[in-house]
């Protein structure tokens, strides 16, 4: 018998009301996202972040109720977790939508204010407002000290130049989180955090970015970009932490979108081992077959515990839980990476074909091993915890 793919509601790591969104949400994709293949990206996006606020989702990622300075937003890790492997395993751009709208929010939450939160935020929420998170840098990735866009005080705010890259919404946001030097200090710690909003006459689109799984990308250009002090979030040098606390809620989820991904390879697996006939037999009858059925089922199943541990440590522990979400993270992305490249390996000539289901897999997986902190920073996140 076939696994359900909400079997593991029943883990201990979930309360009833996880178990109660996850099937509700379950049941809102399959109506609302079958056969939902728009190949105007932007477009998508728009539709599907309305759909997604109109649904009432969207306000799961960003909760309405204020955050007090140096706390927490109340925002539950196990049901973002929850939302993203949901969405994913039914269509990447919608786990995208939603993804975006949490990580572009994030850091208004946390450090935003009560006046800036109410004017950008039930936009978001709705889902008619659409957010973005710019941390990313030509030379300055992973190595987020080696950031040069710069933002000078002047009167009244500050003056941002330079640019960033690689950056989700670009070209379609309403407003962009900024991170840019401003030289409190030497590396991360000379970094501030700022909102910048989309219709600023010094924010240009220098160029928007294809990627192979299609999704709205851009590099965005500030020359000579003025943002009043109400722009700043948090203090002065704060950029870095306001940015790493944000990062530290939403990286369990990136696990949790890889989770999604690859139990829908693992499904397209066992459909196509039971229907493909070869060799007098199904490819299920095959020894080989059965034993790659079986590596990716384990894999599914660890990466499922890592994810929902991380989040449930998130939710419930009041100590930083970054090792546990950097082993989610890693672990969950690479695995999804190996089912969907035994996915298309099982379908063979079908499995390449542009729009097939491995395919599409294939391409949608790839990314998430780089975006927010790559495979080889999660090993040096969780190498630096075991020392000490």
């Amino acid at each position: 018998m076939a696994v359900e793919p909400l079997a593991h509601l029943a883990w201990p790591f979930f309360e009833d009301r996880h178990r109660d969104f996850a099937r509700r949400l379950e049941a809102w994709a399959a109506r609302e996202l079958a056969g939902h293949a728009p190949r105007d990206t932007d477009a998508a996006c728009r539709d599907l972040a309305r759909r997604l606020g109109e649904g009432g989702w969207l306000a799961h990622a960003i909760p309405q109720t204020p955050v007090e300075e140096g706390a927490r937003p109340a925002i539950d890790v196990r049901t973002l977790c929850l939302a993203r492997e949901i969405l994913a395993r039914h269509d990447g751009l919608a786990d995208f939508a939603f993804a975006m709208q949490g990580l572009g929010s994030g850091p208004i939450l946390l450090a935003g204010g009560a006046a800036m939160s109410a004017r950008l935020l039930p936009g978001v929420r709705a889902g008619t407002h659409l957010a973005a998170f710019a941390l990313s840098e030509a030379e300055a990735g992973s190595d987020v000290a080696a950031m040069r866009c710069a933002a000078l005080r002047v009167e009244g705010g500050w003056r941002i130049d330079g640019e960033k890259t690689w950056i989700s919404n670009g070209g379609i946001a309403g407003h962009y989180v900024v991170v840019a030097r401003t030289g409190e200090a030497p590396g991360a710690r000379g970094l501030s955090a700022f909102v910048v909003e989309a219709d600023n006459p010094g924010l240009s689109i220098a160029r928007r970015i294809e990627v192979m799984a299609p999704h709205p990308l851009a590099t965005l250009r500030f020359d000579n970009c003025f943002v009043g002090d109400e722009a700043l979030l948090g203090r002065p040098g704060e950029g870095f932490k306001v940015a790493m606390a944000t990062l530290d809620i939403f990286r369990p989820t990136v696990g949790a979108a890889a989770l999604g991904f690859a139990r829908h390879a693992l499904a397209a697996m066992a459909g196509r081992a039971r229907s493909r006939r070869m060799f007098g037999a199904t490819l299920g009858d095959l020894q080989m077959t059965q034993a790659r059925l079986a590596e990716v089922a384990l894999a599914v199943d660890a990466a499922a515990l890592l994810v929902y541990r991380a989040a449930w440590q998130a939710d419930t522990s009041r100590a930083r839980t970054t090792r546990e979400a950097a082993m989610a993270k890693l672990f969950a992305t690479e695995a999804a990476q190996q089912a969907a490249d035994a996915a298309v390996q099982l379908w063979g000539g079908l499995g390449v074909e542009a729009g097939s289901v491995p395919e599409t897999l294939y391409r949608e997986v790839r990314a998430l091993r780089i975006y927010e902190g790559a495979s080889e920073v999660q090993k040096l996140i969780i190498a630096r915890a075991v020392l000490g």
